[in-house]
């Protein structure tokens, strides 16, 4: 679609890491299961912004968008567990020697950004969760 069409496809260089941590790792123990860069997006920040308006979606000051899964295009930058482990087929090894295909309880995900230039870095801080026990089903009845 023309509204869509960026001559320049800029994104802003992002360093993108995710880290896990299971139960049985030290408290600041994190192992990075993947690193990819902002720059590997589909789609730039601009047609982001104008697929988001062009059927008349409100966006106003303030308002956050989603860019879904940034994966690099090497394997160890993949976006998602889905991908690392190529939908469960292959494990994901751990510095503890444990192993991964997917994600379990008590496993903890932290994601973080940073921007480099010359002699300064700029963070976005951390996101981190925790997988936590499905409720029993007494308690929803």
């Amino acid at each position: 679609m023309p509204y869509l069409q960026d001559k320049d496809l800029s994104c802003y260089d992002i360093n993108l890491n995710v880290s896990i941590k299971t139960p049985s790792m030290k408290q600041n123990e994190w192992d990075v299961i993947s690193k990819s860069n902002m720059k590997h997006l589909y789609y730039s920040v601009s047609q982001t912004i104008a697929h988001h308006t062009v059927t008349g979606c409100n966006l106003g000051t303030g308002d956050l968008l989603g860019s879904g899964t940034i994966s690099s295009t090497e394997k160890d930058g993949y976006g998602s567990m889905v991908e690392l482990c190529w939908g469960g087929k292959e494990t994901i090894k751990l510095s503890n020697g444990e192993e991964r295909k997917f994600l379990v309880d008590g496993d903890e995900v932290k994601l973080s950004g940073t921007c480099r230039g010359n002699g300064f870095t700029i963070g976005f801080g951390e996101c981190k969760g925790k997988i936590l026990p499905c409720l029993d089903d007494s308690e929803f009845f």
